[in-house]
């Protein structure tokens, strides 16, 4: 099981570049860090098992540096800044879509790939939500958005968004300090679209949040799972993934997608165009199919697996767990993010940041 990683670490690790594979390979924020045997790839913090990256090293003599972001916003502005050039990205669903409308990723060529067919064709129906014809985007993990919840200091069943907007709670509540995410919540209470461009709607939703800010405790992504299990607040909107370990170390906490529906997320990898070794990329994307790495960043991060190797090898309690793995009709229930147009993204941002200052 993983361990709980301190919050000072995930913030020093968010903030440089670790060279894998090498140990003298010094790692550098700049294009020159790059050679014929490197990539550098841009993920979530957390969100695979580090030493397969020494393995992949030691498999192909291909080195990687490994940067990290928390929220789809925070990478699109590194990639976009053009500092580093980053060869993969494993983003999420509606921020790869922005980049492939902006025709910044490359075509990957799944039928090159060794194991390619370990993905379940499940996932790449869900990925052409937002990626058509299945040319861009690689599944990697996906789950749900709910409230975990403390079972022994809530009153009685909690089943809808309503929980977080009727102040009974007041100052015992995490937010997700991620625009899509916070604004879902609102959203789907209100009984609307997750990617509503009406503006009345939205607008709607930002006084639910306006509303809300005086009993929030604070907006949190990486950190929302240790202040759950520290006893820090009642409720919190979380990850799936994030909601089933904080469960292990804490079986008090227990997680519900509310009934209005919620996010279906789906995280993938995307190949840039600035990628200058599309070669050793696709070779580092298959490792990440295979069946026995591919169970190895399952059991780091216990989100849902889109590869059908390895779910077939997992036990009965795994996947029956519904943390791990929602019902059919909670999925169906749920609506997978799609990027917004420009003038909706800079609408939300404003409300947003009015929402930050309040």
């Amino acid at each position: 099981m993983k361990r709980i990683i301190s919050l000072t670490l995930i913030l020093g690790l968010s903030l440089v570049l670790t060279s894998c594979g090498s140990a003298d390979q010094a790692a550098s924020p700049d294009k020159s860090a790059k050679d014929n045997n490197t990539i550098i790839v841009l993920n979530y913090g957390e969100y695979i098992d580090r030493s397969v990256l020494d393995d992949f090293y030691d498999e192909t003599g291909i080195k990687v540096l490994y940067e990290e972001a928390t929220t789809p916003e925070e990478m699109y502005a590194k990639y976009m800044g053009g500092a580093i050039d980053y060869d993969l990205i494993c983003t999420s669903d509606y921020m790869a879509e922005k980049l492939k409308n902006e025709g910044e990723l490359l075509e990957m060529d799944f039928d090159s790939f060794e194991y390619f067919d370990n993905i379940d064709e499940r996932y790449m129906e869900m990925a052409a939500a937002f990626d058509p014809e299945n040319k861009y985007c690689l599944p990697y993990f996906w789950g749900t958005v709910g409230i975990l919840y403390d079972s022994e200091r809530v009153h009685g069943e909690i089943d809808s968004w309503e929980v977080l907007f009727n102040g009974e709670y007041s100052g015992e509540i995490i937010m997700q300090n991620s625009i899509r995410d916070a604004y879902m919540c609102a959203l789907k209470y209100l009984g609307y679209s997750l990617n509503t461009t009406d503006r009345d709607e939205l607008l709607e939703a930002q006084q639910l949040l306006l509303d809300q800010k005086k009993d929030v405790e604070a907006y949190f992504v990486d950190e929302v799972r240790e202040e759950m299990v520290a006893g820090n607040a009642t409720l919190a909107v979380i990850y799936s993934g994030e909601a089933y370990l904080a469960n292990e170390y804490a079986p008090n906490l227990e997680y519900v997608v509310p009934k209005e529906g919620s996010n279906l997320w789906i995280d993938v990898w995307c190949m840039t165009k600035r990628c200058s070794q599309p070669d050793n990329a696709r070779k580092f994307l298959d490792f990440l199919c295979r069946e026995d790495i591919a169970m190895r960043n399952f059991e780091e991060i216990y989100y849902p697996t889109v590869n059908r190797a390895i779910y077939d090898e997992l036990d009965e309690e795994v996947r029956e767990d519904e943390m791990i793995f929602p019902k059919d009709e909670v999925v169906n229930n749920s609506e997978v993010s799609t990027t917004l147009d420009d003038d909706t993204i800079e609408f939300l941002g404003n409300l947003w940041k009015e929402l930050k200052v309040y």
